[in-house]
């Protein structure tokens, strides 16, 4: 019996041993997941209900609302009087007033509210880049009324995509889902908070697949109509220029459902709710939604890089589902896209594609309208190859591409005073340097600057991407959490940023809190 009780004894100690260790593992590495992989990880021991259907059979939204509903938040967002130039009057037209409910503009601080999807449980939020952009401060209220203030990790104005994150854990997530499978016809719900009404669902289907509607970085267009079509698009993103792909719904979508959730009837999410088009600023039977597969890409490009890294084709085409471009470049052909530049050094050109060929396929998949190729290029990586199919001098020839690095067009900033806003106020993102990096600068440690966003400190005063910091406030800043340590004990609320340029002179920088 004492040997029964010791071989007991011996495998408690070591069982829990095991779990300890398990326990100091899964700890260690849970910050350097991915998005996917926490997703993963979560739904492994949280799983749907084998009950909720499809759309394909017996419809029921009572299960897929109570699945999302607790994992889509509130966002109201507060900015600063001096914001409203002429710039930000033009985003608040063509943004604000249709789709994220702000009030007139005043002297006094302007308020907006908008919707975001939990997709982590560590706090991670998707939600429009719209909704956030400028912002000072960033509340989330989340379905079961604790409220947060939220730091940006990162924009996307291409895809009007940004990732926010809050200081909590086992929060309630939504599975992503697969948007390529969504098909038209199928039933869907919207989740949001329109017109300040929290927890809202609505009901419709898939209208459409890769809708291009010219929304996405239309502040600088001379055309009157926010819904035109662009005739002519450049693959390769250049300021002001959007990728779109939408997934258009007749679910009801209104102000305030900007950055919430499109999800199908088995709870999955396949949209993130960006637009409308309406001639009067709410529901009019069209809402348009940023498919999840986009979407995936840039959230974890933001998450582990603090930008979006995106690889170009290296081409400029005119879209001959257009009749008027077609004719311009006199085709005959009413889709596919027509060559019509070529980057010098790009991808395209090295592969052996020339003007006036036709791209009819990517990946085997027929393009009928630009948004058909520029979604399959957004989701892939600098050095990626693309398969195309292009039709020349009436036959058919495939070419592998592959895909060249870009600079990233970054804007949005934020503002203001506590440690969460004051980071936000700093309008950058940052990741660990690289051993490459410290034996440039000769350092042993420092965040590389990753991205810097229109109107915040490190905006203002001209330090670029790529620059290292390596102090603040005298403090060793070696990652994002020693950035928060260091802006949350501040003296006299004055901040001092040191670090290194690009071209290795270094900088030192000081602001006041609150300025």
């Amino acid at each position: 019996m004492k040997r029964i009780g010791l071989t007991l004894l011996t495998a408690f100690v070591g069982g829990a041993m095991a779990l300890g260790s398990y326990k100091l593992i899964e700890k260690k590495y849970a910050d350097n997941m991915s998005i996917d992989d926490k997703q993963k990880v979560y739904f492994a021991s949280n799983h749907l209900s084998p009950a909720i259907t499809s759309s394909a059979g017996e419809v029921d939204f009572t299960q897929a609302a109570a699945a999302v509903t607790p994992a889509v938040v509130y966002i109201r967002t507060t900015y600063p009087s001096q914001a409203g130039n002429s710039q930000q009057d033009m985003m608040q037209q063509m943004f604000g007033d249709m789709f994220g409910q702000r009030t007139p503009r005043q002297n006094t601080p302007q308020m907006a509210s908008g919707s975001g999807v939990i997709i982590s449980p560590d706090g991670y939020i998707v939600t429009n880049n719209h909704v956030v952009t400028r912002a000072d401060k960033i509340e989330i209220t989340t379905n079961d009324h604790r409220h947060f203030t939220a730091k940006v990790i990162g924009t996307d104005p291409n895809t009007d995509l940004a990732l926010i994150k809050i200081d909590a854990s086992n929060l309630p997530i939504v599975k992503l889902g697969n948007s390529d499978d969504a098909k038209v016809g199928e039933w869907v719900l919207a989740v949001g908070n329109p017109f300040n009404l929290t927890s809202t669902v609505t009901a419709g289907i898939v209208s459409a697949k890769g809708r291009g509607i010219g929304i996405i970085g239309r502040e600088d267009d001379q055309d009157d109509n926010p819904f035109g079509p662009t005739r002519m698009r450049s693959q390769d993103p250049k300021p002001n220029t959007g990728i779109e792909s939408f997934i258009q719904t007749d679910a009801a979508i209104n102000p305030g459902n900007s950055g919430g959730a499109l999800v199908n009837t088995k709870g999955e999410l396949i949209g993130i709710n960006s637009a409308i088009a309406s001639h009067t600023g709410s529901y009019e039977g069209y809402g348009f939604a940023i498919p999840i597969n986009l979407a995936k890409k840039v959230l974890n490009d933001i998450q582990k890089y603090g930008a979006v890294k995106r690889g170009y084709i290296g081409v400029s085409f005119v879209d001959l589902s257009d009749p008027a471009s077609a004719e311009k470049v006199k085709s005959d052909k009413t889709n596919g896209l027509y060559v019509d530049e070529l980057v010098a050094g790009g991808g395209a050109e090295a592969a052996g594609l020339k003007k006036g060929d036709i791209i009819t396929k990517v990946e085997g998949v027929t393009v009928y309208e630009s948004s058909d190729l520029q979604e399959r290029v957004a989701r892939l990586q600098p050095g990626d190859k693309i398969h195309l199919t292009v039709m020349r001098d009436g036959n058919e020839k495939t070419f592998d591409v592959l895909l060249k690095a870009g600079a990233p067009v970054v804007r949005t900033a934020v503002v203001s005073k506590s440690a969460t806003e004051l980071y936000n106020k700093l309008g950058a993102s940052f990741m660990p340097v690289t051993p490459a990096q410290k034996s440039k600068f000769h350092l042993n440690g420092g965040v590389i600057v990753t991205q810097v966003r229109d109107g915040g400190i490190f905006d203002s005063f001209e330090v670029p991407v790529g620059s290292v910091v390596t102090k603040i406030n005298q403090q060793p800043i070696n990652s994002v959490a020693d950035i928060d340590k260091a802006i949350t004990n501040l003296k006299n609320g004055n901040v001092v940023i040191s670090g290194y340029y690009p071209d290795g002179g270094s900088f030192n920088n000081s602001f006041m809190v609150g300025q």
